[in-house]
């Protein structure tokens, strides 16, 4: 075992904010000292007047180990012979006016299973990974003109074990076994893992982050988590984790006040408290805080093989006012509302990942119109590979919920995101967050009886798949669950049984099917060259036709949807090309649960004006009736 120690350079670095691996110097870390075997403890806390290291292996006594303060910046080490691997442990801190407080350790890579709150001595360097091709082709990758699909999941409630002896949800790696069947049974190119950096409260989903640099202990350890990261990168499937550099939890055990004082946040509450939320904000004027963050981040990416992190809450960030009121915030330098430390924080964190970590990526959960969130830093912009589209989002669930007659003055809430396609690299999303707070799962947003509710699930997921932008979708929203999502039980999978659902789930993996099969889906998401509407405004029909276009000009579709009940028999559409046009898709397909009425196979353009166009077809529309054709 190597000697671990803290050097001047260490600090130096550290101090700029630019050790991108400071976590292999702070923290506990095996090592070897004077012949002995033991760990090495280290860790920043520059207001405190002093700091021990307790743990099972001293019986918790706060003068058995104290530390050593290095100059300048305040770290503290110290090396304890004899301590091995699984042991527990926590620093004794006592704060600038004398109050003594015990704090889990911010670098720790494992920590106690809740509700106990010390962290645990472990060894994340021995996995043997088996990804070397996923990791290589990553790089040559151009993630932009390639598919993505993403299934979002929680692995604490996605699935029980099947059988009663084995209580409670899956660990790791029994759970990447069964997610990887499920993920290549309906097609899906990446999986987005909710609330795996260690928190404590099952309710919080993983947003409340104590331990940043610690896979939950709920699902096993460490090296059970890089089992199911190389597992789903030897099936050929990609994983992002949901990231939160915008806030901290004020848990005693956590980094809230951590040696005694603001440490980790703003020190100033106007800046470093989220009054609604109950949280602290990071201190992003800190070098040592970003550094702690940026070198986080860059922990996931390479020691877990991790392909992207969706940034949570970025707009908390970058505005000053987010969730605040008069009195409740602080202006920049210049008067405004934008946060300059956060803005200068992100070009850091992006740039050096796109240095240091080719092939991954970030995504940008921002919820406003800030400009260039996935522009470069040279361009002057933050540096995202993608920002999820909020406003397609709302507009699609506030238009999809409508009672059809009043669909028709909303028509444009569908077409509306077309116009700004171009702003950004987007991923369109059905998050978790629309399906919780009696915001009603995604079937029982719909309008009408169970089987309209259905038929317009079913043609609202076919706009979303035609649509310009990645995909994102929430475990069980592919089979239609009724009930809205909670982390408490799994997703009601017997309703698999039943048909409705079960035509769902298999229209969805043929949705996935077809968009990871066809480039003119997905080689040109950022721009109008892939795009084009066939008739945006048919407002008092409710139906939508657009088509995507191929850059080599073969296996272009069609997309005709109908958003009201009522059957159109006839229905003409102009059409791009004198050829003849392949059914693909039919979403009312008995198979799919619905109607299961016979469409043609293929249709001839006729020489008949249409929407501008010298051609058109005419197709037959079931009530909420989707049809996809090929060119």
């Amino acid at each position: 075992m190597e000697k671990v120690f803290i050097s001047e350079m260490d600090q130096y670095y550290f101090g700029e904010g630019i050790h991108y691996e400071i976590y292999k110097k702070l923290g506990a870390h095996l090592s070897a000292q004077d012949g002995k075997d033991g760990v090495y403890f280290a860790v920043w806390a520059p207001h405190a007047q002093y700091v021990s290291v307790v743990g099972d292996f001293n019986e918790w006594q706060t003068d058995a180990h104290p530390m050593e303060r290095l100059k300048p910046l305040g770290i503290w080490q110290i090396f304890v012979p004899d301590v091995k691997k699984g042991a527990l442990y926590k620093y004794f801190v006592i704060g600038s006016k004398g109050q003594g407080i015990y704090k889990s350790d911010p670098y720790a890579n494992e920590a106690e299973l809740r509700p106990g709150t010390a962290s645990k001595v472990t060894d994340i360097t021995g996995y043997k990974w088996g990804d070397k091709k996923w990791m290589s082709d990553r790089v040559k990758k151009d993630v932009q003109k390639s598919p993505m699909a993403i299934y979002e999941c929680h692995i604490g409630s996605w699935m029980r074990h099947p059988v009663p002896e084995a209580e409670g949800f899956y660990n790791y790696r029994l759970f990447a076994d069964r997610l990887i069947e499920y993920l290549k049974e309906m097609n899906y190119t990446h999986v987005e893992l909710m609330g795996i950096a260690e928190y404590p409260y099952d309710g919080s989903w993983g947003y409340q982050v104590t331990g940043y640099y610690a896979p939950t202990s709920r699902y096993g350890t460490p090296e059970d988590f890089m089992y199911l990261v190389d597992s789903l990168h030897k099936a050929k499937i990609g994983v992002i984790l949901d990231w939160v550099p915008a806030h901290f939890p004020r848990d005693v055990h956590g980094l809230a006040d951590f040696d005694g004082e603001p440490l980790y946040e703003y020190a100033d509450p106007r800046k470093g408290e989220h009054p609604d939320w109950g949280t602290k904000i990071f201190d992003y004027e800190k070098n040592e805080v970003k550094n702690f963050l940026i070198a986080n981040a860059l922990f996931w990416l390479t020691e877990f093989h991790v392909d992207g992190l969706r940034v949570d809450a970025v707009a908390s960030m970058l505005y000053l006012d987010y969730g605040k009121n008069s009195g409740q915030w602080v202006a920049n330098k210049y008067g405004e509302n934008k946060n300059l430390e956060a803005i200068e924080f992100f070009k850091h964190l992006n740039s050096i990942i796109r240095t240091r970590v080719p092939g991954a990526i970030t995504i940008a959960e921002e919820s406003t119109a800030w400009p260039k969130v996935t522009a470069s830093p040279e361009d002057n912009g933050l540096g995202f590979t993608f920002k999820w589209n909020m406003g397609w989002m709302h507009d699609f669930c506030d238009y999809m919920k409508l009672d059809p007659f009043f669909r028709k003055g909303s028509h444009y809430k569908m077409t509306f995101a077309m116009s700004y396609n171009g702003a950004e690299n987007y991923i369109l999303v059905l998050s978790h967050d629309e399906v919780v707070h009696l915001k009603c799962s995604m079937l029982n947003k719909m309008p009408g009886f169970e089987v309209d509710k259905f038929a317009n699930l079913r043609a609202g997921y076919t706009f979303m798949f035609g649509h310009c932008g990645k995909k994102l979708l929430f475990m069980g929203q592919d089979f239609a669950q009724k009930r809205e999502w909670s982390e408490e039980r799994e997703l009601d999978w017997f309703l698999l049984g039943e048909d409705l659902h079960k035509g769902m789930h298999d229209y969805v993996a043929k949705l996935l099917k077809i968009y990871n099969k066809y480039p003119c889906l997905y080689e040109n998401d950022n721009n109008n060259n892939g795009f084009e509407w066939i008739n945006a405004d048919d407002t008092q029909n409710s139906i939508y036709t657009f088509f995507r276009k191929s850059e080599n000009g073969k296996d272009n579709l069609l997309f005709i949807i109908n958003f009201t009940p009522m059957e159109r028999n006839e229905f003409r559409v102009g059409v791009p090309q004198n050829t003849k046009y392949k059914l693909l898709l039919s979403s009312d397909d008995k198979c799919f649960g619905g109607n299961g009425k016979e469409l043609p196979k293929t249709y001839k353009a006729e020489e008949i004006p249409w929407d501008n166009r010298p051609w058109s077809v005419n197709v037959p529309l079931a009530p909420y009736g989707a049809v996809v054709l090929k060119f």
